[in-house]
């Protein structure tokens, strides 16, 4: 299986969609003739710029509806979950400052 992002005119995702990735390019042509719009691959086993499983990791994090993709960090990030949220360059995650 392959999983596709639609990405708005914003870079906000819309919606993630599964395809056959034994289909010519893992689905991409197919989402593009039947749907349009904007597509961007991204992996189910992949968060915080790891690969679960060990693999190679892909744009940081799986892509979820409400997500920014990035395209100078190829990056989805999460929304950002309150103002004083401090986005990881690495893991392209948000972090909550201590208050110490």
């Amino acid at each position: 299986m392959a999983h596709f992002a639609e990405i708005n005119s914003k870079n906000i995702v819309t919606r993630v969609l599964v395809t056959d990735d034994k289909m010519p390019n893992e689905g991409y042509d197919f989402l593009l003739e039947v749907f349009g719009g904007r597509w961007v691959k991204t992996s189910y086993n992949t968060w915080a710029g790891e690969h679960v499983t060990g693999g190679t990791p892909l744009r940081k994090n799986f892509a979820g509806i409400g997500f920014t993709y990035d395209e100078q960090r190829d990056a989805f990030i999460p929304p950002q979950p309150s103002e004083d949220a401090v986005l990881d360059e690495e893991t392209c995650l948000w972090v909550i400052p201590s208050e110490e």
